[in-house]
This record gives C-alpha cells, sequence and structure tokens, in this order.
C-alpha cells in the first residue's frame, strides 16, 4: 500500500466459559457479536467457542493499543484519529483519560494520525506508548499523566510515526516505525527516513535498529521466555507475522523467520491485516489478521480465531488475565478465556 489512508481504506472495504463477575455487571446488556471457531482440539485450552464476544464501548474513529494497568484495575485504549486515550473499567465502562494521547498544541495538517497507539507496561507500572502524532516512544506516569520523551530520533532523523511496543523482561523496549500516522505516507515532507524500521530501545537508553526492510512492520510482541520477538506486516503483497531469536540481553541474534503467513485469508477478502499481537503464558501468539484474532500454537499451527465482524486492530489480557480486550475498528470488544495473559 502507498500510504495509512490507503491501509484504512482496505480495511473499511473488507470491512462457554463464563465471564468473570466484574466484566459481566460492566458489560450489562452490552450487544454480543461476531463468532469464535475452533480450528484445531488445541484451541480447546483457550477458550469455549460459546462465549460471547461482548461490546464494551462504540463510536470512536479507530480504536488501538489496550493495554491493562494492573495497579488500578483498568484498561487504557486509544483512538489514534481523535487524539484521544479512553479508560475501561468495571462496573463504569468507557470515560475519556488523556486528551491529547499524543501531539499536543496544532496538528500540521501533513500528520494524519496525531494521537498515540500501541502501549505497553513497564516494570515500574508506567505506560510506554508509541506516541504517532509526537512521532516519538514515550512514557508516562498513569497517575499524574506526565509523559516523558524516550526516543524521537535514530541517528539524527526524526521517526515516521511510531505505531506499537513491546517490553522484554530485562526492560529492553521494541517497537516499529510504519508512516501510518504521515498524511502521505512514504512521500510525506515530514519523513526523514528512508525507511520502516523496527528498533530495539536498549537498558542504556540507546535507540539501536533491527530491520529496515520490511514495508509496513506493526504490531510487536515478545514470547514468554523472552527468547522470540514477533513483527507483523501491514502489507498487502506480504501479510506475514515473522520471528527474530534474541539473545540473553534482548538483542536479536539472528535472521527472522516466517512465523505465520496471512496470504489465503487476505485473498477471501476476510477485513483487516496482520497488526497487534499478544502472547500469553503458554507461548500462543494472538495475532490480530485477516478475519479477527488468529490464534497461534508456539509453533504457528492455526487453533482458532475470535472474530467480531469487523477489523480488529490489536488485543490485550486484563483483569485476571483471562479477559481478552480487543479493539475492533469503531468499537471496544472483550471475551472470557479459559488461558491467561499472565
Amino acid at each position: 500500500m502507498a500510504d495509512g489512508f490507503s491501509r484504512r481504506a482496505v480495511i473499511a472495504a473488507m470491512a462457554a466459559a463464563p465471564f468473570a463477575p466484574g466484566l459481566a455487571r460492566a458489560a450489562g446488556g452490552a450487544a454480543a457479536v461476531g463468532s469464535i471457531t475452533r480450528l484445531n482440539p488445541g484451541f480447546d485450552a483457550v477458550a469455549d467457542v460459546a462465549s460471547p464476544v461482548l461490546v464494551l464501548g462504540s463510536g470512536y474513529r479507530w480504536a488501538e493499543g489496550p493495554v491493562w494497568v494492573k495497579k488500578g484495575r483498568y484498561l487504557l485504549f486509544n483512538d489514534v484519529p481523535a487524539n484521544t486515550c479512553y479508560q475501561w473499567r468495571k462496573g463504569k465502562g468507557v470515560t475519556k483519560f488523556l486528551e491529547p494521547s499524543g501531539l499536543a498544541g496544532p496538528v500540521p495538517p501533513e500528520i494524519r494520525e496525531a494521537g498515540a497507539n500501541g502501549m505497553a507496561i513497564d516494570a515500574q507500572g508506567m505506560v510506554v506508548m508509541a506516541d504517532s502524532g509526537t512521532r516519538a516512544i514515550a512514557r508516562m506516569d498513569p497517575k499524574s499523566k506526565k509523559k516523558t520523551i524516550l526516543a524521537d530520533r535514530f541517528e539524527g532523523a526524526r521517526f515516521n510515526s511510531c505505531n506499537d511496543v513491546a517490553i522484554h523482561r530485562n526492560g529492553t523496549i521494541y517497537f516499529t516505525d510504519p508512516p501510518y500516522g504521515l498524511r502521505d505516507g512514504d512521500e510525506s515532507t515530514l519523513k526523514e527516513t528512508g525507511f520502516n524500521g523496527v528498533y530495539r530501545i536498549d537498558r542504556e537508553g540507546r535507540v539501536n535498529l533491527i530491520d529496515r526492510d520490511l514495508k509496513r512492520p506493526n504490531g510487536v510482541a515478545v514470547s514468554p521466555d523472552q527468547q522470540t520477538l514477533y513483527v507483523a506486516m501491514s502489507d498487502e503483497a506480504r501479510p506475514q507475522i515473522l520471528a527474530y531469536p534474541l539473545d540473553i540481553e534482548g538483542g536479536v541474534s539472528g535472521y527472522p523467520r516466517v512465523f505465520a503467513d496471512f496470504s489465503e485469508e487476505l485473498a477471501k477478502k476476510m477485513p483487516g491485516l496482520p497488526d497487534g499481537l499478544k502472547v500469553d503464558t503458554a507461548g500462543r501468539v494472538y495475532a490480530t489478521g485477516p478475519g479477527g484474532v488468529h490464534v497461534l500454537s508456539p509453533e504457528g499451527k492455526r487453533l482458532g480465531l475470535i472474530a467480531t465482524g469487523k477489523a480488529i486492530a490489536n488485543c490485550a489480557f486484563g483483569e485476571d488475565g483471562r479477559t481478552l480486550f480487543l479493539t475492533s475498528s469503531d468499537m471496544l470488544a472483550a471475551v472470557r478465556l479459559k488461558a491467561s495473559g499472565w
């Protein structure tokens, strides 16, 4: 795709384990959407196909980047084009948490998505965010809402529009930097790099380039044994997830391999593209892609599919680790799992 706008246009065009009591009360009479499909017996340990996928909120321009804040027991997620971060809390539903979530002040016409995107929680309980509009990786104190820029450049060049983040147990931060937040994508006059990179910020705060050869790097996640970095590509010509081997320091120690390929699903015009990623405690990968959230074994075998009927940008484990929250186009949804994210 030529730019972020065409990605959204493509997506739009293609476009029972009981719930924990708290989630059930928060959902109230919420509508159930989509479906859960079992593709392999291994999915029996993940979810019951009869479990409802419930809508918790709707009306967003493009919901993204959910993360569970354990200390506060609430979910944060972003509406990237609206430059707003929302909070979902059981019993209270969705409320506005932070505006602007990303770029503060006047938004230049060259910026298409001014808000923050993917988020993760570090060992100190701080929110680490891919701030698309500010074109930086930032850390936010969820209590004071004060933000600190961790990195906004590589070798003197501004990032494009940081998209998603993941954190290694040792504190290393991984992130992707496609041009989706720029109005003209790769042709934007604001673009200072000649590529769309995958990076890491090491424990000393230095920015290291992992890969510069991917057209549209997007979601990132780390395996529970900390030995694999997963990177999703929202690339129509290469709708894949790559797996990079990691060394003990969190650095990439070899060439990536193709972990999953969604060309077949994309050819069927199922809604969405490879996007956000999460990994449960058993090493299963929950990959948003054409059709919904694909649950994959640690070896990449298709186990099941959780669908809402719309493109799902990202997902996150929350509550006791067995609720999977879904940011799906214009809505926030959730489904109860047997498996746990922590």
